[in-house]
């Protein structure tokens, strides 16, 4: 479809979603084939996917619309290849799962492959798993047709799970037969997640750039942000901050600021001091200054890194100026937490603890289980993980009020009791 027939393409739609009754038989008379509606449908939904929002509302109306038209159409308009893969198009594209059962059930001439309809139908009732074998061969029979780069993504959607490494082949069929679509724009946002679990950095740094330079103003941009930060925190070591800034640098000012300080904030939790750092300097220049809201936010950040560091005391003086309408509930939560370990580091220990000596005990002698249970300083088996839900925090209460609500909290806790550990490891040298 030319640029031009694109532009002129949705306000049409949108006059024949909202012309009443008049358009309705207009519609009627023009007896408009599946595959017609279906390119129709393909360019709302990429519209969606490239920036324009307000097409969200026009893609219900078109599935809506096309699942009537499906249902209602005469048999014979399946002689035509084009119908048959607009019909299996709609059902992998949000479409009415239970259109495609009536038209499985109604085709007699056998218009429909079945190993297609199988496995789709397995798929879009929640047994993917069960037909993942049959559902990757079949995407890869028909990579070259119309279908071929849907079913390459519910194929890697599939196989996910059990085969990342066929998942991300399969995804990066998807997208490079079908590029600009919404169907590219998925395969690129999966195939990230798949390069963050396995910790394939630099795959996951490429397909990254791809989105951002591609999908920038995808109503699925805040899942690839969140997606980007975890590849970025959990495997500091392989990024370099050039590499940050440059995927980065396709941004708006607005859109990197925010994505700094995604990075900067998950980075201070996680005991990334380096990353938090970077990324708070740089949401701090992007910020202008510290009299802002986001400015006072990139300090914070800024601070919570160095609370580990030799610079403990400048960094607690820091992020108590802080005014705490700057701060979420949750970076109040985080701040508490940094208070009470920076007090614990920073007090002078009691002269008396240095005099105590620890009774040293036989290499032959060990604990009784009996023992065990009744002493206060025998460590205790770790309790299990739940099955569901969250892991209670470690937090308890401090004076901003239960902690236990954020994980965070509990997170950086644990990372900034390791550090008290290792001081205290040092005071017990000493004295010795």
């Amino acid at each position: 479809m030319g640029r031009r027939q694109r532009r002129y393409l949705l306000p049409l739609l949108i006059g024949l979603a909202t012309a009443g009754p008049v358009a309705a038989v207009a519609e009627e008379q023009e007896d408009i084939v599946p595959y017609k509606m279906l390119r129709s449908l393909q360019f709302v939904q990429d519209s969606v996917v490239l920036g324009d929002h307000s097409a969200a509302e026009m893609q219900r109306f078109m599935l809506n619309t096309i699942d009537k038209r499906l249902r209602s159409v005469d048999q014979s308009v399946f002689d035509d290849d084009r119908n048959v893969d607009a019909a299996l198009v709609y059902a992998m594209s949000g479409g009415n799962p239970q259109t495609l059962e009536f038209l499985v059930a109604r085709d007699v001439n056998g218009y429909f492959d079945n190993r297609v309809t199988d496995v789709l139908r397995k798929y879009l009732s929640g047994k993917g798993l069960l037909v993942a074998k049959t559902l990757v061969e079949t995407a890869n029979e028909y990579k070259d047709k119309k279908i071929g780069p849907y079913l390459a993504l519910v194929g890697g959607n599939v196989t996910i799970a059990k085969s990342p490494g066929e998942a991300l082949k399969l995804y990066d069929e998807a997208r490079l037969n079908a590029p600009g679509t919404i169907v590219e724009e998925a395969a690129l946002r999966r195939s990230v997640a798949i390069c963050v679990d396995a910790g394939m950095v630099d795959k996951g740094l490429d397909y990254s750039q791809r989105y951002v330079r591609r999908f920038l103003h995808s109503p699925y941009a805040s899942q690839f942000a969140d997606l980007f930060v975890r590849l970025l925190v959990e495997h500091d070591h392989q990024v370099k901050p050039n590499d940050v800034i440059d995927i980065l640098s396709f941004m708006d000012e607005a859109r990197q600021r925010e994505v700094y300080l995604r990075i900067a904030r998950a980075a201070a939790i996680s005991g990334k001091g380096e990353l938090a750092r970077m990324a708070a300097g740089k949401a701090q220049s992007l910020a202008g200054n510290a009299s802002n809201a986001f400015g006072a936010l990139a300090d914070f950040y800024g601070g919570m890194a160095a609370i580990p560091t030799d610079k403990i005391d400048i960094a607690a003086k820091d992020i108590s100026t802080i005014p705490d309408t700057d701060l979420s509930p949750r970076d109040k939560a985080l701040r508490a937490a940094a208070r009470a370990v920076a007090e614990q580091v920073l007090t002078p220990p009691d002269p008396a603890s240095l005099t105590q000596a620890t009774a040293p005990k036989s290499s032959g002698q060990e604990m009784t289980s009996e023992q065990a249970a009744t002493d206060p300083q025998a460590p205790s088996e770790a309790a299990p993980e739940p099955v569901v839900g969250e892991k209670a925090s470690a937090g308890g209460t401090t004076a901003e009020g239960p902690q236990d609500a954020d994980p965070s909290f509990s997170s950086f806790v644990t990372s900034s009791r390791s550090k008290l550990d290792e001081i205290d490891g040092l005071l017990n040298k000493e004295s010795n």
